[in-house]
């Protein structure tokens, strides 16, 4: 009869045998959330020429605030020294012209926000005046493709030689877009004319660097006030959480939502934020497990805010309004 110290001698060898090499830097936990997939949709004030526009400095802002972003399009293209240069900004192109291609781009690339600045040329075509008709049309496709994604459209920045037409149209626009987002679209205005003066544009029409850095900080604060748009900021050595919401009930003028709070994490959770949108009209008319503040921010009440790994606790809310009940992509933090 072997000696049981053979035995678990030749135990040893065989689970060394068989066991893979280990790899330097490999991790068998990927704590880093994918990134937030954000489409810049245009003409050629969204490509930007040789500068990258606009894109150029967003995506460095972004980045500097910790934001795990990801530019995508069907083209690719601005300074070799951009970390991220897709994008779906066609020179030359008109509203009629993105509206032919923009479900096969959106089917391609699914992105979760879409940064929408068009109109320029059709502001010396033929039908100017029948522009804001064809972006609410633009508009609609896009939001009837993708209803969760975030929208942001811009009023067009100014052009030298026609500059009574480009504010007829942008005040023509805006009404639209407003009344798309109280409706419960996820469509937001975002006022980019005043934000270039005539100065920065060379040619009269496209911006300069000043220019392009101008509206990319226009860009940045719209999608920072949004929550879920850009994600949340990276926190490294931090812990992280999820939420997940759902409708328990609903009535005219109203309903009820829980969300959950879990920790995927090995490390508990000391205190936690949560952030949502609602649908155009809604507001929180009474919320248990948390403190809510703004449009909406949900922070831990005092017995919830610690979670362990692994673990989870809830919250619920009561809204109130006349739209279809809903609760926007909901998005975790923790210190």
């Amino acid at each position: 009869m072997p000696s049981p110290l053979k035995a678990l001698c030749a135990a040893v060898i065989a689970v060394l045998l068989v066991a893979p090499p280990a790899v330097a830097g490999e991790s068998s936990v990927d704590v880093q959330a994918d990134p937030v997939r954000v489409m810049p949709l245009g003409d050629s004030i969204t490509q930007g020429g040789s500068i990258g526009g606009y894109r150029l400095d967003l995506g460095a802002r972004l980045r500097a605030a910790g934001r795990n972003v990801d530019f995508v399009g069907s083209l690719a293209d601005g300074p070799s020294s951009m970390p991220d240069r897709n994008h779906e900004g066609h020179p030359g192109w008109t509203i009629a012209q993105v509206d032919a291609n923009v479900v096969n781009w959106l089917r391609t690339y699914t992105p979760r926000t879409i940064l929408l600045h068009i109109g320029t040329n059709d502001m010396y075509s033929s039908d100017p005046a029948g522009a804001p008709r064809r972006l609410s049309a633009l508009v609609d496709k896009i939001t009837a493709q993708a209803p969760s994604a975030e929208v942001f459209v811009s009023t067009i920045i100014p052009i030298r030689f026609a500059d009574p037409t480009v504010r007829g149209y942008n005040a023509a626009i805006v009404p639209l877009l407003r009344a798309k987002a109280a409706a419960g679209k996820r469509v937001h205005v975002v006022d980019m004319y005043s934000a270039v003066p005539i100065s920065d544009l060379p040619d009269g029409i496209h911006p300069n660097a000043a220019g392009y850095s101008k509206m990319a900080a226009v860009w940045f604060n719209a999608l920072s006030a949004v929550p879920g748009s850009i994600g949340e900021p990276q926190q490294p050595g931090g812990g992280s959480c999820t939420a997940t919401a759902q409708v328990t009930g609903h009535w005219d003028g109203g309903f009820q939502a829980e969300v959950t709070v879990a920790n995927p994490t090995a490390a508990a959770l000391s205190g936690w934020t949560v952030r949502f949108s609602l649908p155009g009209g809604h507001t929180v008319s009474q919320i248990w497990g948390g403190t809510a503040s703004g449009s909406v921010t949900v922070t831990n009440a005092g017995y919830n805010g610690t979670v362990a790994p692994g673990a989870g606790t809830t919250f619920g809310f009561l809204a109130a309004g006349s739209a279809a009940p809903a609760v926007g992509a909901a998005t975790c933090s923790s210190p």
